[in-house]
């Protein structure tokens, strides 16, 4: 389902987390659930995924994750405070002890000069503290914007794991 490399680093997370006696929470927003799934594509990945929040819109950020609304006014919801937000979020929301999150643009519309098409912010949270990464992946097109970071969320989540 998932291309290789992927399927390598969701096996890896789940390990490492497992290893750990870590759970994980996701909250996503343009990857709608990829990251989770990639997760829980893995065997075994029930002992680790606590849970995934697809919060696609504003309303599901605030309403589910907690994430204030004049954040997002300010801010916008593809941005450092907001990705924050959402891995603080799902902690807080959650049973786990590791989060990623994930807010992007992915395209094809959606873009301006300031946050084009491929401008992805994240956040991930967990024993060692929060961290935030900005990528600008480029108008790779929509499926390449997601994987990629699909790809990044897991390498944050590893990070955050102590791997």
């Amino acid at each position: 389902m998932f291309p290789d490399d992927i399927e390598i680093l969701a096996r890896e997370v789940i390990e490492a987390a497992g290893a750990r006696g870590l759970t994980i929470a996701a909250a996503e927003s343009c990857t709608g659930g990829l990251v989770t799934g990639a997760l829980t594509a893995v065997p075994g990945s029930s002992a680790v995924v606590e849970r995934g929040f697809v919060t696609y819109s504003n309303a599901a950020k605030v309403e589910l994750l907690g994430v204030p609304a004049g954040l997002i006014e300010r801010h916008g919801a593809v941005s450092e405070p907001v990705a924050r937000a959402m891995a603080g979020g799902a902690l807080a929301r959650s049973a786990a002890q590791v989060s990623v999150a994930v807010t992007g643009i992915a395209g094809p519309g959606g873009g301006s000069p300031d946050k084009p098409v491929g401008l992805v912010h994240f956040a991930a949270a967990g024993p060692g503290g929060m961290i935030h990464v900005e990528r600008r992946l480029g108008d790779i097109g929509r499926e390449g914007v997601r994987l990629d970071s699909v790809r990044i969320a897991l390498g944050l989540l590893l990070d955050r794991i102590g791997a």
